[in-house]
This record gives structure tokens, C-alpha cells and sequence, in this order.
């Protein structure tokens, strides 16, 4: 079965970002950052998401880290 693949849009100057990510880090799996406000589309669809966690196109979860949910999707 092949790894899913995770991306993580934040921002700059965000402390629910940063919790986020630190609390991701410490699950077995890979993921990719992206600034949100890097792109205007993008920031359109999850600017006031952040931090937002996308698998294969679909929402994870955002603003709180799920860990029951993002295991789930890991296949974990």
C-alpha cells in the first residue's frame, strides 16, 4: 500500500500553526509545508483554516491536530 501523502498549509506569525506542526511531528509519518499565503487560490480555499492538513486532495482536519483521524488515514 502506498504512503499517503500529507500537506500541511500555515502561515507566518501563527501560534495554532505552530502547535500544529509540533504535534504532527511526533507521528510516524511524512508530510510537506506549504505557506497558505503563498498562493491566492489556495489562500481562498484554507486561508481561514490554517493550520489545515490535506490528504490526496481531501481535508483532514484544521485549527486542532486530530490524531485519531490522521492515523486513520495513514493506515495506522
Amino acid at each position: 500500500m502506498p504512503e499517503a501523502r500529507f500537506l500541511v498549509y500555515t502561515r507566518d506569525d501563527c501560534p495554532l500553526c505552530d502547535e500544529f506542526v509540533a504535534e504532527l511531528s511526533r507521528l510516524p509519518l511524512r508530510y510537506e509545508l506549504r505557506d497558505v499565503d503563498g498562493d491566492p487560490v489556495t489562500l481562498r480555499r484554507y486561508g481561514l483554516k490554517v493550520p489545515v492538513l490535506i490528504c490526496d486532495g481531501r481535508i483532514v482536519c484544521h485549527g486542532r491536530l486530530d490524531r485519531v483521524a490522521v492515523l486513520r488515514v495513514a493506515g495506522g
